[in-house]
């Protein structure tokens, strides 16, 4: 069973139902936000190994999310997915460049979720839609 502690940003119910369902199947300790407010405050008070983030919050874009938890010393390393259903040509760019460490497509894949996590967890994220 895995020690990790996750974080999922996700503001569609449906969305974080599954990804959090998923992770908790695998064995991950998961803690869950609707939206940037929720996650900086989880952040500040608890520790995470692995970030996955929507990129369409009600109240941050994920960007400007991801680059204000990259502000922070203790998460400078930490994983960060970028989690879209709308990846296109020259956002991988945009996504790693604000600090992402790589991006997963929406919907989620039910098998290739974990491995993605796992990947990441691992320090195998290349940079890229690191579901496929």
């Amino acid at each position: 069973m895995a020690d990790e502690k996750i974080l999922v940003i996700e503001d569609d119910l449906f969305n974080m139902e599954l990804a959090v369902d998923i992770l908790i199947a695998k064995g991950y300790q998961v803690v869950s936000a609707e939206n940037g407010f929720r996650a900086l405050k989880i952040l500040k008070d608890a520790r995470v190994d692995l970030i996955i983030m929507d990129i369409q919050l009600p109240d941050f874009d994920g960007i400007s999310l991801c680059r204000e938890i990259r502000k922070s010393p203790e998460y400078r390393k930490t994983p960060i997915v970028a989690f879209t259903a709308h990846a296109m040509k020259g956002d991988e760019e945009k996504f790693l460049s604000a600090g992402f460490t790589c991006y997963a497509a929406k919907p989620i894949d039910t098998r290739q979720f974990p491995l993605l996590i796992k990947h990441c967890l691992e320090g195998d994220c290349n940079g890229s839609d690191c579901s496929q």
